[in-house]
């Protein structure tokens, strides 16, 4: 019986043992494996020539996944500051004078200019702005603030140097 016993704990021992492999190799870059990128395009013009509007194109993501869009809206200090689209502004009245907006789908996005008459606005508002293509998991998209492209940027873990950069010129 101690024989039978001893038999079954030997077998039970090999049995609960897991079996192991040599190590995969590494997931892709980003966030716990997530995927996200950043496309800049710089010299981008408003006109009615082409509709107030420009089209972006970027290798196809997955449906799950998100764009968000960013205008760069100035520079303090030496800083760039960066405001998420839709971005509006106001006459001093507060009616609308014109505003940002954009459109997705998985390999291109839309930027345009709603308004009512937008050959009127700025020109530093219009000619050679820059914008940034913010491309994240959807899952992500709850857990940063939209708000603040740093945050975002930080929680991808996007350095400066991996920012594809695109002059539309």
């Amino acid at each position: 019986m101690k024989k039978i016993i001893l038999l079954f704990a030997i077998i039970g021992m090999f049995g609960f043992q897991g079996c192991e492999g040599p190590e995969g190799p590494p997931g892709p870059p980003g966030q716990d494996g997530l995927l996200g990128g950043v496309i800049e395009i710089t010299n981008v013009s408003f006109t009615s020539a082409n509709n107030f509007s420009i089209v972006s194109n970027f290798a196809p993501i997955f449906d799950t996944d998100m764009v968000l869009v960013y205008r760069l809206s100035g520079i303090n200090n030496g800083v760039d500051i960066w405001s998420l689209v839709p971005e509006t502004h106001y006459f001093p009245d507060g009616t609308l004078d014109f505003n940002y907006d954009f459109e997705f789908t998985k390999s291109s996005v839309n930027i345009f200019m709603v308004g009512n008459d937008l050959g009127t606005v700025s020109d530093e508002f219009r000619i050679n702005q820059i914008f940034r293509i913010v491309i994240i998991p959807a899952d992500f998209i709850s857990s940063v603030d939209k708000n603040s492209y740093k945050a975002v940027i930080s929680k991808l873990n996007i350095k400066e140097s991996q920012i594809q950069k695109i002059d539309i010129q």
